[in-house]
């Protein structure tokens, strides 16, 4: 007689907003700040000023502001020097985290879930963030053309329904026992729309409890 072997269900995944929710400062301008020189960044900054006061005043939607900001701060820039910089930034980034969402990520490890960042961000500095983290990645590409940064995206801005198609592209939702999505606001909306549990950052009291692995006969 055999005993019966107990196989499981498939694990979670388990999806993270990064600025704002994982990481509690805006990557993206602090990315600017520690690649680039003052100097560069006030002169730039002037050409796109009524863009970025249009955006502080919510007359200019961030999806539109961040692709300006990049090529206005990067066109023209060696992608050998920014790369190296971006992975410097990137162990820095790992001191800026919120404490309780970097937890439940390491809980989310722990279980075996298969662990996500969704960002809108750049992969200039979040594909060797995510490389510390040992967890997976889908933002915003950038374009490089003869070693040097085009100033360009090479995939959309991956926020709003970006974030629910690339996620879609990337993974059959299907073989997971649940779907977790944590973020911070109306750009993860579409992201949660895939969830069976939601987390949202200054809104929600408590994370979602984790459920245990269901066992199959």
């Amino acid at each position: 007689m055999h005993a019966t072997r107990q196989t499981y269900q498939a694990i979670n995944l388990a999806l993270f907003d990064f600025d704002g929710t994982l990481c509690r400062s805006d990557s993206f301008t602090g990315f600017i700040f520690y690649t680039l020189s003052k100097r560069h960044i006030m002169r730039q900054g002037l050409k796109i000023l009524p863009w970025i006061q249009a955006y502080y005043f919510k007359l200019y939607p961030a999806h539109q502001m961040r692709p300006k900001l990049f090529s206005a701060m990067f066109k023209g820039s060696n992608a050998k020097n920014i790369r190296s910089m971006a992975e410097q930034y990137a162990h820095l980034l790992v001191h800026q985290l919120n404490p309780e969402l970097l937890r439940r990520l390491r809980q989310h490890q722990a279980k075996g879930d298969d662990v996500v960042i969704v960002s809108a961000s750049i992969d200039l500095y979040l594909e060797p963030f995510c490389r510390l983290l040992g967890v997976d990645l889908i933002c915003t590409k950038t374009e490089v053309h003869q070693g040097k940064l085009s100033g360009f995206y090479s995939s959309p801005d991956c926020s709003c329904e970006q974030k629910k198609l690339r996620i879609q592209e990337k993974y059959t939702l299907t073989d997971y026992q649940s779907v977790y999505a944590y973020g911070n606001s109306y750009e993860d909306l579409e992201m949660f729309s895939l969830a069976d549990y939601c987390y949202m950052v200054g809104e929600d009291a408590e994370l979602p409890a984790l459920e245990p692995i269901k066992k199959l006969a």
